[in-house]
């Protein structure tokens, strides 16, 4: 099957698995981090894990990229460059620096990443660099790329904080778990995946096409249902934990 034929269908079914998975995880928590628990099979380093499964969001759009004929216009390649910005600290640095030492993740759930991730940054990559029409610069004055850009950096700037006050959490050699209060976890208990949720937004907005939103429905189906988990094991496993903390909207929820 050519990729032209290919895109549309995964493009739709994407939604649709969208659905599945958040209705899956309302129910069962993903096995890793803070409810790791054994059967789920072999099991491999948390920080290869991350590395293993986030790798496809760097290769396969600097694949697309270079495969294109539009390895130079502007527009596409400040998408990349968005896109690169968030996934290259999230393949190589963020894993590094979160102090994983001694935790371990099934194998099989990095490789589940591994394959949904290659579609998804498929769908958005092979549109921006095949499918989508030339955009010419006129495009970055547009109110749709004004407003998902300015989102995008907002809930880049928020994963990035929050993910520090996680980090400093633990000095260098101690395990464990303790509250965050500094920055946004004062209002909620995920913060890191509120700015995700909004970055994907924005991307959403600034590409103003069916990959993009799919990928932003992609990611909230998978934190939405984890934010709740972890709201939950913060407030089982922590008797002071501050009841007036919401789940992953400030005030709201």
């Amino acid at each position: 099957m050519q990729p032209d034929a290919l895109y549309e269908p995964l493009l739709w079914g994407w939604f649709g698995l969208a659905a599945l998975v958040f209705g899956v995880l309302l129910l069962l928590s993903a096995p890793y981090g803070r409810h790791a628990r054994a059967g789920w099979g072999p099991t491999i380093p948390s920080a290869w894990g991350w590395i293993l499964m986030e790798l496809p969001a760097v290769v396969v759009p600097v694949a697309c990229w270079l495969l294109s004929d539009r390895t130079t216009a502007l527009v596409p390649v400040l998408f990349l460059g968005m896109w690169l910005t968030h996934y290259v600290h999230r393949t190589f640095i963020y894993p590094l620096r979160m102090r994983m030492s001694g935790k371990r993740m099934p194998l099989l759930v990095a490789v589940l990443a591994v394959v949904t991730n290659c579609g998804i940054d498929w769908l958005n990559f092979y549109w921006i660099f095949f499918r989508a029409p030339a955009w010419t610069t006129d495009w970055l004055t547009t109110p749709a790329f004004a407003v998902g850009f300015l989102v995008f950096w907002l809930g880049f700037a928020l994963n990035r904080h929050s993910d520090a006050v996680l980090r400093n959490l633990r000095a260098p050699g101690e395990s464990g778990y303790k509250i965050p209060t500094a920055g946004a976890y004062r209002w909620v208990s995920a913060p890191n995946y509120l700015g995700e949720i909004l970055e994907w937004t924005g991307w959403a907005i600034a590409t103003w096409s069916l990959p993009g939103l799919a990928f932003a429905l992609w990611t909230a189906s998978n934190l939405v249902p984890r934010a709740i988990t972890n709201h939950a094991w913060y407030r089982g496993t922590f008797p002071d934990y501050p009841a007036e903390r919401r789940r992953l909207i400030p005030w709201v929820w």
